[in-house]
């Protein structure tokens, strides 16, 4: 109490004081949410920084951004047909192996369009098209495994196509492309690359799996709701 006293000033109520401690413990979780934020933005550029060598020897070969774009999407075409025919719990083991090149390509047909000048019109297209098509043929099959529920898996497809399409409605009423979360396309690869790997190493998972998609279908409704929001935001 005395302790108390001397840190409290003497005209200050106690419902003020201990408002100022609230507000003092939630700027301390902002700055470690910015921090946080801060870290996982700061990867993107290392990563491309990583790739730029190969990405330029492809660029010097005469390797195009949308022939790029086109060899990612036809890999997930076909790992996700491999995935469908055989429903074998060992082969999700290549889903996560996959992904990670996968994002390794869409960073490198970035970079093609940005710095060697292949920016097009019809590699915008090719980038929307390819990724919602590629995300549905490397997820779907999660709906053949025994333990999860078909008609979830559907629906969390869905979802994620829902989420990228109203990011590009943006465009259509004069915004720009939304990337608002809390499930943008690189989490949702991370999450299935996780469930993938999981179900690849024969790791129970029970109810767990379905409780998983249920998860990200929920995030994918939020997320249409925030990338809508913030289209709508930027016209007002």
């Amino acid at each position: 109490m005395l302790a108390l006293l001397h840190t409290q000033p003497l005209d200050s109520p106690p419902w003020r004081y201990a408002a100022r401690r609230r507000q003092k413990g939630r700027i301390r979780k902002d700055s470690w949410r910015a921090r946080i934020i801060a870290t996982l933005y700061d990867l993107k550029p290392r990563f491309q920084g990583l790739l730029r060598p190969l990405t330029n020897l492809l660029a010097r070969r005469g390797i195009t951004a949308n022939q790029v774009t086109l060899a990612a999407a036809a890999g997930s075409m076909v790992l996700g047909g491999v995935l469908a025919v055989t429903a074998a719990h060992r082969l999700f083991l290549l889903l996560p192996v996959f992904l990670f090149v996968r994002m390794a390509l869409n960073a490198i047909d970035g970079m093609l369009a940005r710095e060697h000048g292949q920016k097009s019109s019809l590699g915008a297209i090719l980038n929307e098209i390819t990724d919602v098509a590629s995300d549905a043929a490397l997820y779907l099959p999660f709906a053949l495994l025994p333990e999860a529920n078909a008609a979830l898996v559907v629906i969390t497809v869905l979802l994620a196509a829902l989420t990228e399409m109203t990011g590009v409605t943006g465009l259509a009423i004069g915004a720009s492309r939304r990337y608002d979360g809390p499930l943008g396309k690189s989490d949702r690869a991370f999450l299935f690359g996780l469930l993938g790997l999981l179900v690849g190493l024969g790791v129970p998972l029970g109810g767990l799996l379905n409780l998983a998609l249920l998860a990200a279908a929920i995030l994918s409704l939020i997320t249409v709701a925030r990338r809508a929001q913030g289209a709508l935001a930027e016209l007002a």
